[in-house]
């Protein structure tokens, strides 16, 4: 177990902001997690991945946590169903590439998606028409409140869009341990979200792709027009792509007739965050060391030395702007802290 004081926490965050901690505890086996536990309770403190998901404003007066447990096992079955089981500290993109070299194409939409397994499952992270709750079959994490290991099943966590339980009245009460996903071989992923079919069609690849078909077609277009953070501090996607009732949808369209949207199942419509930030003439432009990025506006980075605070004042102005034009509020996808 790691156990550090003064802790700089620059290189567990990539947004690349020049914060510390008071102190930093990294637990590497379920038994230490028990011990780390009966540290935290009637403490202030902070539950961690690989801060790919996180604005940090300020030097953290509190315990900062991280999991390093980096297992990965898979059983499989004789019909081609599969339980993959992996540390929270495993890296996302790792897990993909992995499940991919075993023939299972059923996380290759969500590859090059920045972070790790146990923020997975508490983020509900999705892109190109798949979310991670489709696959998670169960969680094992270790309750602050009482040091028991408990085993927290899908349907408990009440996935939504980028959110569950672990965000609202079970945030900072687990340490999460480990993260099992539900894989079959027979998986048919989907290929009409955003631009991923014309991606396989000019690679030359028509019909079902393989999954490592696949992979590649979405880390291509991922890699086109979203920034590297270890070369561009940001943290991805920095809002979520607003829903709006199907009445607000058709008032917008009616001005903005060429409006992108996705129709959900209950009838509203999912509006690209990064169409309405581009039509406020945000793609590109700065505030000091903070700027919108030039290819993908959802994107907000740090152009050097940034300070979360900075990050912040543009994230407000983006959001006034989007607010004022299309009466939508913007919300962060990223915690800021």
């Amino acid at each position: 177990m790691t156990d550090r004081y003064n802790y700089s926490l620059l290189n567990h965050n990539t947004f690349g902001i020049a914060v510390t901690c008071r102190r930093f505890i990294e637990y590497a086996t379920i038994d230490e997690a028990i011990s780390v536990a009966a540290l935290l309770r009637n403490s202030t403190y902070m539950l961690i991945g690989a801060g790919s998901n996180l604005l940090l404003t300020a030097d953290y007066e509190g315990t900062v946590v991280h999991s390093a447990i980096d297992s990965i096992s898979l059983t499989e079955q004789p019909d081609g169903q599969a339980l993959l089981r992996c540390g929270s500290g495993v890296t996302w993109d790792d897990i993909v590439a992995w499940t991919v070299e075993q023939g299972f194409s059923d996380l290759a939409n969500l590859s090059l998606i920045p972070g790790e397994a146990g923020a997975s499952a508490v983020q509900n992270i999705g892109a190109y028409g798949a979310e991670v709750c489709q696959f998670v079959h169960d969680i094992t994490a270790i309750d602050i409140t009482t040091g028991q290991r408990v085993v927290i099943n899908n349907e408990e966590c009440q996935y939504g869009y980028r959110d569950s339980r672990f965000k609202h009245e079970w945030k900072d009460r687990f340490l999460i341990t480990h993260v099992s996903y539900a894989l079959d071989r027979h998986c048919k992923p989907s290929l009409d979200y955003g631009n991923l079919r014309t991606e396989l069609e000019r690679q030359g690849i028509s019909g079902s792709p393989t999954p490592q078909q696949l992979r590649q077609a979405v880390i291509s277009i991922r890699r086109a027009k979203l920034p590297d953070p270890s070369e561009l501090g940001n943290a991805g996607s920095f809002f979520m792509n607003p829903v709006v009732s199907s009445e607000l949808y058709k008032e917008l369209s009616t001005a903005y007739p060429d409006m992108p949207h996705y129709t959900l199942s209950d009838g509203s419509e999912k509006i690209p965050a990064a169409w309405l930030i581009d039509q406020c003439g945000w793609k590109g432009r700065t505030m000091g060391p903070a700027g919108v990025n030039q290819k993908q506006p959802l994107v907000l980075v740090n152009l050097g030395g940034a300070s979360g605070q900075d990050i912040v004042s543009l994230c407000r102005a983006v959001q006034r702007d989007v607010q004022q034009r299309f009466g939508i509020m913007l919300k962060p996808e990223v915690n800021i802290v």
